[in-house]
């Protein structure tokens, strides 16, 4: 059982990874939408106050957050493990995730950053392109999309380099401290995330101890 956090900076190649792990390994990939998602659709307790938050295109306050994600935990599909993926965002996040954990009687066993140079993260999002018809993202270096495809991909709003370095700055200082907060826990791996989707993969595997 492997209980684990993936952090990495936007264009990092989370979701490339979420998806090769949950085929791998059988974890719930276990993100924050998707789960307010799922609870407000159920019309549980908590997706009930959720949306009212939503509803009003309000954040949905960190405390509910949390207490929608040690229920998910709890559920039985992750007794075989789980991911989450896009939280913590935050310091205070991580600490009070720890605390309902150590509270639920559970704790992580991992958390994994994928590490890429801010300039390699800039060519990254910025050479993605999207297909409206298809909604499949291509990369015009690492991934072209095809003939016949090639017209009619589009770069998105928000993958332009303003919005791209606007990411960025967010990022270094909203989520990167939790780092070294989970690097003093003893708890944090490092994989370089500079090389092909496969080598991110192997490193990744190799922590894991698989």
């Amino acid at each position: 059982m492997m209980r684990m956090i993936l952090v990495g900076p936007p264009g990092a190649g989370k979701g490339t990874q979420a998806a090769r792990l949950v085929e791998r390994y059988g974890f719930v990939h276990l993100s924050t939408g998707d789960m307010l998602r799922a609870a407000t659709k159920a019309g549980t307790e908590l997706g009930k106050r959720a949306h009212e938050f939503m509803k009003d295109g309000k954040l949905v306050p960190d405390e509910l957050v949390i207490a929608m994600t040690i229920e998910r935990i709890g559920q039985d599909d992750c007794k075989a493990g789980f991911m989450l993926d896009g939280f913590p965002r935050t310091l205070p996040q991580a600490e009070a995730l720890d605390a309902a954990l150590d509270a639920a009687g559970t704790k992580l066993d991992a958390v994994v950053l994928i590490e890429v140079p801010d300039y390699k993260i800039v060519g990254r999002i910025t050479g993605r392109r999207s297909d409206p018809v298809t909604g499949k993202i291509y990369h015009l270096e690492f991934d072209p999309p095809p003939p016949g495809v090639a017209d009619r991909v589009v770069l998105r709003a928000d993958d332009n380099e303003e919005a791209c370095k606007q990411r960025l700055k967010k990022y270094h200082s909203e989520t990167a401290p939790v780092i070294p907060y989970y690097g003093a826990k003893g708890i944090l791996r490092r994989v370089d995330g500079d090389t092909t989707p496969d080598g991110v993969a192997r490193g990744i595997a190799a922590i894991l101890g698989a």
